[in-house]
């Protein structure tokens, strides 16, 4: 955390410690005695639901500020991806084990395609292209791995939800940022996008492509690298194009992402659309 600026008032710390001495009464033991910003049961109440919005927001953006960085790449992608060799441990039945595991291809081209941002990351001291997911397993494990790899550091922005999950081991520890609201976190993965790179996911992925390209359809976001990893998978989820033939978007709005199959290809859009160097990297 910054460093305090020196004040001759009281510090909110010094307040909480000296509350907790006070002697134990009625009044003192009573939640209306409670400090406001030391009250969980006030903090967490209906009333102040704007307050945590605010709060979600500025813990990270604080933290982000105080390590200078300026843009980040994204990775969107499925949980249940398993790395190549490993089980598929969300499938269901055996034809979802298949299809899981062999789509563990994906785990190594988000692995590969961060190490690429990394790489590109590395010559600005790791200040652009920093590499962020959302801090969980199957895709998002790939895209903090591929960075640390090279040994760069990348951004989780992990999300409370009942059956999962702690950050992936691959996340920089004082970049792995915890959210209760899904907004304040989308906010986050797109204030400083560079490039939105999607691979093959469920219900959260879909949200998150769509998302992403509504706000640049819309003009709400400017045009930066939107790539969907895997034609085979995305030809067959969505069909863009019969949205425009029937005319509920432009005939050009398909244009607005790029499907591309390999990490090389995906960073090579990246790299046209910035007029990037090719990074003098060590990654395998």
């Amino acid at each position: 955390m910054a460093r305090r600026h020196p004040t001759p008032l009281r510090t909110s710390e010094q307040d909480i410690a000296a509350a907790k001495k006070a002697p134990s009464t009625p009044q003192t033991e009573n939640p209306a005695y409670r400090l406001a910003f030391a009250d969980d049961e006030f903090l967490t109440s209906e009333d102040t639901r704007g307050i945590r919005f605010q709060l979600e927001y500025l813990k990270t953006e604080h933290r982000l500020r105080e390590r200078g960085i300026l843009s980040t790449v994204v990775l969107f992608g499925g949980a249940r991806i398993p790395e190549p060799g490993k089980p598929a441990w969300a499938a269901k039945n055996e034809t979802q084990k298949r299809n899981l595991e062999a789509a563990s291809r994906y785990y190594e081209e988000a692995r590969r395609f961060a190490q690429l941002a990394s790489e590109t990351s590395a010559q600005s001291d790791y200040k652009e292209y920093v590499v962020v997911t959302g801090g969980g397993p199957g895709v998002m494990e790939a895209g903090n791995r591929g960075a640390a790899d090279v040994g760069a550091p990348s951004i989780g922005l992990n999300i409370v939800l009942p059956h999962e999950q702690a950050p992936n081991i691959y996340v920089t520890p004082d970049l792995s940022f915890n959210f209760h609201y899904f907004a304040t976190r989308k906010i986050h993965f797109l204030l400083r996008a560079k490039a939105v790179a999607v691979f093959p996911g469920g219900f959260g992925t879909l949200d998150e492509f769509f998302e992403t390209l509504t706000l640049i359809q819309t003009g709400r976001m400017a045009k930066v690298p939107l790539l969907l990893f895997g034609k085979e998978f995305w030809t067959k989820v969505i069909n863009l194009e019969a949205l425009a033939e029937a005319g509920t978007i432009a005939p050009t709005d398909p244009e607005l992402f790029t499907i591309v199959d390999t990490a090389e290809e995906g960073w090579d859009v990246v790299r046209a659309f910035y007029e990037l160097p090719k990074a003098e990297g060590h990654s395998q």
